[in-house]
């Protein structure tokens, strides 16, 4: 099965980038091709939990949101603005909890029409393509709004006008790890890698280990050379409680963030490096990645009162008048943003 996934993730690569050449102009390069000046030479990267594009309500009930109306909510300006005319179209946009490739493609596609770029501008990966459904409801008192949320993975979104990816630079997924409920955690002894068979074992939740699969790719920028690596991640919500990255093992700094052995080869081949995660877990310290060159911006709560959303970066960011933090995002988790200089 792995195999045929990351064959698929290939292929699609190939489709995308066969497409990608954008029938607008860039501004002032009369070629079409994405030449940018100096002084623009910005990676706009955000990252969002963007929750299958269905809010949950605090009274039970659950809203509907369109790609373009969640777009709005979370691009800005140099600012830290929303809808003002100087939000520019983003390099990475690294999410989770999306359907599968359908969606993912869908949502790339809007970002495309956004900015007045054809269909297949905006690239998309996914960890899986068509993960398999799980749980009931999800919290919403409309069964129709909840059955969008039954499937989930994890996903990259990039700019085939500004970076170009190799078939090549694509990460195979890897899985989170979790303490499976009713184990002790000694210290991290009793952590586990979720997925089978230390997945959830009873058949309305087994396939939910799928949303924590994680992917990293490696970007090229077009007008520089300039090497990104991107990764998108998930853990569960077990993280925030216990720490767990994989078997006796409690993550990076005791965060429960591991890279896959793949990932980790294209980071340490990268210059600029982002990890966009829903980790579950307050107080993660900006530092948390540090061995890794990164630093994590952004310090205020994504999701309620609670921090659990993170973006790291190597690279030079941009202050942010709004830390880096979207206050009207259209999802039950904030979008965190940073503007890369390069």
């Amino acid at each position: 099965m792995l195999r045929r996934h990351r064959s698929t993730l290939v292929a699609a690569v190939a489709v995308v980038a066969l497409g990608a050449a954008p029938a607008v102009p860039a501004l002032g390069t009369p070629s079409g091709e994405a030449v940018v000046a100096a002084a623009d030479r910005v990676l706009r990267v955000y990252n969002n939990n963007i929750e299958n594009l269905v809010v949950n309500n605090a009274d039970g009930s659950c809203t509907r949101i369109s790609g373009p109306d969640h777009l709005s909510s979370i691009l800005v300006d140099d600012a830290g603005r929303t809808g003002t005319s100087g939000v520019v179209a983003p390099d990475l946009l690294i999410v989770q909890q999306v359907r599968g490739t359908g969606q993912a493609e869908a949502y790339a596609d809007q970002l495309s029409a956004k900015f007045g770029y054809p269909a297949g501008t905006y690239g998309a990966i996914v960890a899986w393509s068509d993960p398999e459904p799980w749980g009931s409801t999800h919290k919403c008192s409309s069964q129709s709004l909840g059955d969008l949320k039954k499937k989930q993975t994890n996903a990259i979104i990039w700019n085939t006008r500004t970076l170009n990816l190799a078939a090549g630079d694509i990460s195979k997924y890897w899985s989170a790890g979790w303490l499976k409920p009713g184990t002790a955690y000694a210290n991290g002894a009793g952590c586990t890698l979720y997925k089978p068979p230390n997945s959830d074992p009873d058949s309305t939740d087994y396939y939910k280990w799928k949303r924590t699969s994680a992917i990293a790719a490696r970007f090229t920028i077009k007008a520089t050379g300039t090497s990104v690596f991107a990764a998108t991640m998930h853990l569960p919500q077990e993280n925030r409680q216990n720490a767990c990255a994989g078997d006796g093992d409690r993550g990076i700094a005791d965060s429960g963030i591991h890279l896959g052995a793949d990932a980790t080869s294209l980071l340490n081949a990268s210059t600029i490096r982002i990890v966009g995660i829903d980790a579950n877990r307050t107080g993660i310290a900006a530092s948390t990645l540090s061995g890794y060159g990164m630093s994590g911006y952004g310090s205020a709560a994504t999701n309620g009162s609670s921090k659990i959303d993170y973006l790291f970066v190597k690279g030079t960011v941009r202050p942010s008048s709004v830390g880096h933090t979207v206050s009207g995002t259209k999802s039950n988790h904030l979008a965190l943003y940073g503007f890369i200089e390069y």
